[in-house]
């Protein structure tokens, strides 16, 4: 894969590299070079500025705008000294790889494990892991986003250098070892990408070049970008397909896509990526609060499907706050409709919303949704950041975990999620700048006073502060707590799920269709879909306290979430909190299995 790109320094032998920056507005724009003379920058057609100079890698450069403003290379390929400090010269082609041949693998055998560098150390913290993720069975690495922030602690998505690693994690080779490292372990790997907005410290896009933005727009995160810019619509999507190059990835997640207000984005940057990563298998996946059918029949492979994983917590928790309203009545119904034909809200009006929302997306194959019990999201935006381990029976959680590691949609496991982790996983920052660390601690507390749980000032209080070390602390994954016996058999649990998904189910799941789905009482439901070999696989689960009436599946027990739960059957029902699974290979078996 060979990509020219349009935006920052870029070596060109010898011990130079060309500069180039997108500034219309700027009547003048100086490089800037530590330890070397400065050198006025050539203005050339469209508002581009270019120069070529002395400048080897590691060499720490940036721009002084034309009103004397220094600024961080936007296109920065590394940084020095956090975002607002010397951005780098990157020589991408000096790393060596280990696994130049290595091809990707087809999405629909994708099983994912979603985590935060950060909370690992570091890009070779995540390295000494591989070992036991591949032992799992998951056989996708998903990096939250990784680009620089500011500050020496943060999610991702306050991102304000696209290109850069944050250099708390590591350098660039640190992250290609990384996933070269993956690839030899049979791992693909992911990376979670922000293109709907700039984070809140360190972007100076709005200095360098205010055409960048819609100057009379805003989503909640601040300014909205201009997409209909040539020079904008290339800068995300060669970033897309640096990620692609130059670490070689095998896929991205694209965060809130419905924060991008231009339509004709998404399909451009997708028929770009798909043209330049030709012969390889890269995989795209949107979170899209939309849920925009569309995008998947032609253009991306999957999106997060949220609605099933609102009804799973309804159920398991019986919450029905905020968002969970839209998921309060009828939940095993919805999500019934959600292992069956994808979205729940296909163009129903969403309570929470106010509006419709969501197209049509039963012709969609099951691959088209990834499915998860948590995710960075739905746990961090907690005010506590509990896990579903916390606040959920044991006994449901393990049926849960049958439901998502053995349906046919891409399934995605959150960071301790295969050990039923209790450390809680919280919203954390780490700016340096006190005005902007309390805004963010402030802002915090109010988003939670709708909460009737949260509604004394008092109670709102004790939500721990995310600018605090100890918040960070706090979510890191603990071995202590995995080596427990009994988070030991959770993870031989899951460890054992996959393995069936592994070597019964992943071979026959391109080409699976949904043959039928029904509720079982008011907390289950028994779902079937036709296989790509024509096998039918069959599961049904209960996450109500008491036995449901329930017909056994035809062929044989693939899984179940507790012992002795398929015995008992046909005499006493489908016990509480729990979930079977069947597979039937004969390829004979009638459409209709009820």
């Amino acid at each position: 894969m060979t990509t020219s790109f349009s935006f920052g320094a870029i070596p060109t032998g010898g011990g130079k590299a060309r500069f180039r920056l997108w500034a219309p507005g700027q009547d003048s724009l100086t490089l800037l070079r530590q330890g070397q003379d400065d050198i006025p920058m050539h203005r050339g057609a469209d508002g581009w500025w270019e120069a070529e100079a002395e400048a080897p890698p590691g060499a720490r450069y940036r721009y002084r705008l034309g009103d004397g403003m220094e600024v961080p290379d936007p296109a920065s390929r590394a940084q020095h000294g956090d975002v607002d400090g010397w951005s780098l010269v990157v020589d991408h082609g000096a790393y060596q790889w280990q696994q130049p041949d290595w091809k990707g693998q087809p999405w629909p055998r994708a099983v994912i494990y979603e985590l935060h560098a950060g909370l690992y150390g570091g890009f070779r913290g995540i390295i000494d892991d591989l070992p036991r993720l591949a032992a799992l069975g998951v056989n996708t690495v998903e990096l939250m986003p990784v680009n620089a922030f500011a500050g020496l602690r943060n999610w991702g998505y306050d991102g304000v250098l696209p290109y850069a690693p944050d250099e708390t994690y590591g350098t660039p080779d640190d992250l290609k070892a990384l996933v070269d490292a993956a690839h030899g372990h049979g791992l693909s790997v992911m990376l979670d990408v922000v293109y709907n907005h700039f984070g809140p410290s360190g972007n100076y896009w709005g200095a360098i070049a205010p055409a960048f933005f819609h100057q009379d727009k805003a989503n909640p995160w601040g300014q909205s970008i201009d997409f209909t810019r040539r020079e904008v619509r290339d800068f995300f999507i060669e970033n897309a397909l640096y990620w692609l190059a130059e670490y070689r990835f095998d896929g991205l997640r694209l965060d809130a896509v419905h924060a991008i207000e231009d339509d004709s984005f998404l399909p451009e940057l997708s028929a770009r990526i798909r043209e330049a990563t030709a012969g390889r298998h890269v995989h795209l996946v949107l979170e899209n609060e939309r849920n925009d059918a569309m995008l998947l029949e032609a253009h991306f492979d999957a999106q997060w499907n949220d609605d099933l994983h609102h009804c799973l917590h309804v159920l398991l928790t019986g919450e029905h706050d905020a968002y969970y309203i839209d998921y309060a009545e009828d939940t095993a119904d919805k999500l019934a409709r959600a292992l069956s034909s994808g979205f729940v809200y296909q163009g129903q009006i969403s309570k929470n919303l106010g509006h419709q929302r969501g197209k049509p997306s039963a012709h969609l194959p099951p691959s088209a949704f990834v499915n998860a019990l948590q995710t960075h999201d739905q746990v961090g935006n907690r005010a506590m950041g509990e896990r579903i381990a916390q606040i959920a029976p044991p006994e449901g959680v393990r049926a849960a975990l049958l439901l998502l590691l053995l349906s046919p949609q891409i399934p995605m496991l959150f960071m301790g999620d295969e050990w039923a982790s209790k450390r809680p996983f919280l919203f954390f920052t780490g700016f340096t700048d006190d005005g902007l660390a309390e805004a963010v601690r402030e802002g915090r507390r109010k988003e939670f006073a709708r909460f009737p749980a949260f509604a004394d000032p008092a109670r709102r209080e004790k939500i721990p502060d995310p600018n605090d070390p100890a918040t960070f602390t706090m979510s890191r994954p603990d071995p202590a707590e995995r080596m427990d016996p009994r988070h030991v058999e959770v993870e031989e649990f899951v460890a054992a799920l996959l393995r069936q998904r592994r070597e019964r189910l992943a071979q026959r799941l391109d080409g699976t269709t949904s043959l039928a789905a029904e509720t079982l009482g008011e907390r289950g439901v028994r779902v079937q879909w036709r296989l790509g070999d024509g096998a039918v696989l069959t599961i049904a689960a209960q996450f109500g306290p008491d036995s449901v009436p329930c017909p056994t599946g035809p062929g044989t027990l693939l899984a179940e979430s507790r012992g002795g739960l398929a015995a008992a059957l046909e005499a006493r029902g489908l016990g509480g909190f729990g979930a079977i699974a069947w597979l039937a290979t004969e390829t004979r078996i009638a459409e209709t299995l009820w």
